[in-house]
Formats: C-alpha cells, structure tokens, sequence
C-alpha cells in the first residue's frame, strides 16, 4: 500500500508519529520517502537517532509550523499521503491559550487542506479525538471544526484524485500526558489524585490506532469519520492496576472535562455505519456519493436508531488484569506489582 509512496506526517516527533514511522519501515520497507514535519528541533534530534540516514535513507525532517503555509506548501511537493497529528491538545493548555489553540488546530488544519489540494496529494487522513463529539471545550471544539473542514474539502477538490477522511478515538494508551503514564509516575506517592471515581474513558493502543489509520488510508471513500470499537476503563481500575493498595483522593472534575466521553451521538448515529471492527459517520453533505454508496463500498449497514456510542455505556470494559497485560505490552515491560 505505501512502497513506493511517499508519506508526510504532520506532528511527527509525537507518539502517534513515531510509531507510525516504526510501523511504516516495518510494514514497507520500499517507501519512497517518509517526511517527519514538525516544530521541535529537539524532538527531531532525538528521531533521528532512531533512524540514522545510513539506514534509513528515505526519512526527512522538516521543521515547520502548520500555521506556516508557505512551509507547509514546500513539504508537501511530491507527496502521495498525508496523516495530520499536529495539534494543540492539553485541555486546560487550550482554555487559557484559546487563540492560539485556534491558529493550529483550526486554521492548520485548513493550510493542509489547501497544501494537499495544491501539491497534488492523493489521500489525507486526520487525527480527531472522542473530545471533537459534542465538546465542552475548546480543544473539543477546535477538533470538531478540523474534522469538518477536512470532511467538507472533498466538496471542494473538483477533478482532483484526493480523498480526505479522518479517525476517532479515545485515550492512546501510554500516550505523552495521559493517565496511565501520570499514575505510574506517582505510584510511590502517598496517594493517587482522582479527578471523579466514576469517570471513564476510551482505551486504545498507540498500535491500534496506527492500524486504523492504515485502515483509512486504504479503504476511505473519503468523507468518512472512522471510529474504533474498543473498550472502555473505569479510572478506579486503572488506579488499583497499577498501584494497589495505595491511597486515591478525589481532586474534582478540571475545566472542560468529561465525566463519560462519547464518540457517536444520537445524531451522528442517523448517517452512522458499522463495519467490522469499526464504525463509520459518513458525511452530511456529500456531492460524490450518498449513504448507499458508502454501505457498498464498505459492505456495512446502518446503526440503528437512536444508537450512541459512549465510555460509560460501553458494552466492553478493561478489567484491573486486562489493564496490567497492556500496561506491560504496549509501555513497560518492566512494569510489575
């Protein structure tokens, strides 16, 4: 699928990125080129290392902001896909710095479109979060604008042979600020802080995730907003996995949070899909194709009425063990009890 393409990812020193590319070489060692775009010179360094030029001759880094069009105009010449991970994702670092929050996760998002229309790309994947589902903050919100924009500009690509669709998720496991990382930092602590001991999340593998990316990047229509069934976890049971016996204090809800996530409503459900070990929410305007285009293609059918996809409702859960096995899978195989 991608030897002989070459691949521009934007964000591509964060997690997502890194096992991207890890996954990328693995997968097709005959890609033509793989460019890692992104703002810290640092991180590059440190990628770098990882995959020495001698090695790996076809990766690039550029360094570049997705506000920066003109840059980002330059790093996608004679690309063939786009994976967008660029963003602003902190909720409380998105509340206090609302405008800056919006020139990269909103305005970025429109540079790349008009980029990849402009430089001939063929196929745009976009990273949403479950936040972009009825948001309550601003990360949530700026996410939802994204993955409108991106849905919407294969409206806009008139002959152009390009296909933008974008992926939704829940919590990576493991992933730079999550919770799973925090509490195993504070594990020696005199207590773990709780925000609610009801809350719950989405749960996936940084690996999980890529593999749904691949998924899109080979069987998007384009338009669709794909979406994983996964399990969710109870947050007193990620505590007592990795911590037993240690003290929790509740420390409250922060601004902009979730007690449940959701990633398909009510609403969403009425253009929504399921495939196999996903679900899709098909655009609401499409002028290429219509629901029934998208259920052949993708040989799925329609939710029922009135479904709705959210953690504390979740028909799969992780349990204390199941939680441990993928701590010890996916972040630390050193991690004991």
């Amino acid at each position: 699928m991608l030897n002989g393409k070459s691949v521009l990812i934007t964000g591509g020193t964060g997690s997502f990125g890194k096992k991207f590319t890890e996954t990328i070489f693995k997968r097709y060692p005959d890609v033509k080129r793989v460019v890692i775009y992104s703002r810290g010179e640092v991180l590059q360094f440190e990628m770098k290392q990882m995959y020495p030029q001698d090695k790996y001759p076809q990766i690039r880094f550029f360094i570049g902001d997705i506000r920066d069009k003109d840059r980002l105009k330059r790093a996608c010449e004679g690309i063939d896909v786009i994976i967008h991970t660029a963003a602003i994702k902190q909720v409380d670092t998105a509340e206090y710095n609302p405008d800056e929050c919006i020139k990269t996760n909103v305005n970025g998002a429109q540079n790349l479109i008009d980029a990849a229309l402009e430089c001939g790309v063929k196929n745009v994947v976009a990273l949403s979060t479950d936040k972009a589902c009825a948001p309550i903050n601003l990360y949530g919100a700026t996410k939802l604008v994204s993955d409108k924009l991106f849905i919407a500009a294969n409206n806009i690509k008139g002959v152009k042979d390009i296909r933008f669709s974008a992926v939704r998720y829940g919590n990576v496991m493991g992933s730079r600020g999550s919770v799973i990382p925090f509490f195993m930092d504070r594990r020696e602590d005199a207590f773990l802080p709780i925000t609610h001991s009801e809350m719950t999340r989405f749960n996936i593998s940084l690996q999980d995730g890529v593999n749904m990316v691949m998924y899109a990047i080979e069987n998007a229509l384009g338009g669709e907003i794909f979406i994983p069934k996964i399990p969710s976890y109870k947050i007193m049971d990620v505590a007592e996995a990795i911590a037993p016996g240690v003290e929790t204090k509740i420390v409250g809800i922060r601004p902009g949070e979730k007690l449940h996530e959701e990633m398909i409503t009510v609403t969403d459900a009425l253009n929504t899909i399921e495939l196999d070990k996903y679900y899709a929410i098909l655009p609401s305007i499409s002028y290429a194709y219509t629901n029934d285009d998208y259920m052949k293609h993708h040989k799925a059918k329609l939710v029922p009425t009135g479904f709705t996809y959210n953690s504390g409702s979740n028909s799969d859960w992780e349990t204390v063990e199941s939680l441990r096995t993928k701590i010890i899978d996916c972040i630390d195989t050193n991690f004991t009890i």
